[in-house]
């Protein structure tokens, strides 16, 4: 083996949100908690619709793979900080690096692409009522969610491929709890130049197509509720949309300031941002769907009770 594969790194070193020993164990309580919650209350939800009937619609059916998509998600990254508090080390292989990498590129654009599919759903409901159960058929849901999986897997791929043919040399401390490609990105001792390139060509048209059907979406939604007669009539129509909406804020406004720049732009504040959609926004997002819905809760108080 010649000198500069000797060079290369095996593994990287996280080295999490705070260098101070009281902190890390204040944020594992933390995080651990979030993690909980999160697992509980999306599972739930997935439940909930599986078990009521009354729920087996195109908007709940979507609403379940996103709770899927979210419990995925936050098993990306967290468990692996949890786990290196517990054994008190920091590191992670080269592979298992990769691999995060890999599933996080393909679960947070699924979030977006279900995010988008949800929209669409709810500009049929909304502005084509008559013709709702004829447009959102079930086959046309189970190929919305099936093509939007190939696309985010093939978008992972290729990101995780050109990240694994860089070099990556002496420095291998990743400032964060997890691999994010753009502090992974950082490290390399190779012209990242490619990388770049293609987060803001390919990287940014997988992101913003589903954040441009989303507006396009809402445009006609309020179009056409500021059309109806009564306010009881507006607010029927804008009440379906609120969960979809406070979701699609929050998850897309701490995303699109982190990834949307250069990777050598990386700074401790997209990091805070980068937990917010990593680990909040999966969080809360049960509590925003249940509590706003009056069927969502119905099913959930019923699962509780039977268990």
């Amino acid at each position: 083996m010649d000198g500069d594969n000797q060079s290369r790194v095996t593994e990287f070193f996280l080295l999490g949100l705070s260098g101070q020993s009281e902190q890390e164990d204040v944020l594992f309580g933390l995080f651990l908690w979030m993690y909980l919650v999160t697992i509980t209350g999306n599972s739930l939800i997935v439940l909930a619709i599986s078990c009521d009937r009354h729920l087996h619609t195109p908007m709940y059916f979507f609403l379940a793979n996103l709770s899927c998509v979210d419990i995925c998600f936050s098993s990306v990254t967290v468990p692996k900080m949890l786990a290196n508090h517990v054994l008190e080390s920091k590191s992670i292989s080269y592979a298992g690096c990769m691999a995060q990498i890999y599933f996080f590129i393909t679960f947070i654009n699924m979030d977006g692409f279900l995010l988008s599919v949800m929209a669409y759903d709810r500009h049929v409901a909304v502005c084509r009522p008559l013709h709702y159960s004829m447009i959102m058929r079930p086959k046309l849901c189970v190929l919305l969610v099936a093509v939007s999986w190939v696309i985010t897997n093939l978008h992972a791929l290729l990101h995780t491929l050109l990240m694994v043919r860089l070099t990556f040399c002496s420095s291998n401390v990743v400032r964060h709890f997890f691999c994010d490609p753009y502090p992974v990105l950082k490290l390399s001792c190779s012209d990242t130049s490619v990388n770049d390139l293609v987060v803001f060509t390919v990287g940014g048209l997988i992101f913003l197509t589903p954040f441009t059907c989303i507006a396009v979406s809402y445009a006609y939604i309020f179009s056409d509720v500021l059309r109806l007669p009564s306010a009881r009539g507006i607010r029927k129509a804008l009440s379906t949309c609120g969960s979809h909406l406070t979701v699609v804020s929050l998850f897309y406004g701490a995303i699109l300031g982190v990834y949307m720049r250069p990777s050598s732009s990386y700074s401790m504040q997209d990091t805070v941002a980068t937990v917010i959609f990593t680990v909040v926004t999966p969080l809360v997002n049960p509590f925003i769907y249940s509590l706003r819905n009056q069927d969502m809760k119905g099913a959930i108080r019923k699962l509780i009770l039977r268990i």
